[in-house]
């Protein structure tokens, strides 16, 4: 199984990015997906995940109404987009997936990961 997340970059506060996140080697809609991120000296949180088939999504309430994610089960890919970017979401995005096939905020009931993409939001 391998998950592939890009789409990272520098931005300005004010700016949007969107990330992607490949898979391969999984049935993709079987999988819940996610993402969290991790900045340095801080622990990984949730940011948002999406059920198997993209009818139900849940987000962190620090990007709720900036960033929505969102996935495409025919090209085995979840998306990030990410709006009205703050330094403070400065970090690297891992995504990853989860067979349970509903939404989950905890990363210890994932399954697989990525390698992780770094967004760096300049104030």
């Amino acid at each position: 199984v391998q998950l592939q997340a890009f789409g990272g970059g520098l931005v300005q506060a004010g700016g949007s990015l969107r990330l992607s996140c490949a898979a391969s080697g999984l049935t993709f809609s079987y999988y819940a997906m996610g993402w969290f991120r991790q900045a340095p000296g801080k622990e990984r949180e949730f940011v948002a995940s999406i059920n198997w088939s993209g009818g139900s999504t849940y987000y962190a309430d620090s990007v709720k109404g900036r960033f929505t994610i969102s996935r495409d089960n025919a090209k085995n890919t979840v998306y990030l987009q990410m709006n009205s970017l703050k330094p403070e979401d400065t970090a690297v995005y891992y995504c990853a997936a989860d067979r349970r096939r509903s939404i989950a905020a905890t990363p210890g009931g994932y399954n697989y990961w990525g390698q992780g993409t770094q967004v760096t939001v300049s104030s």
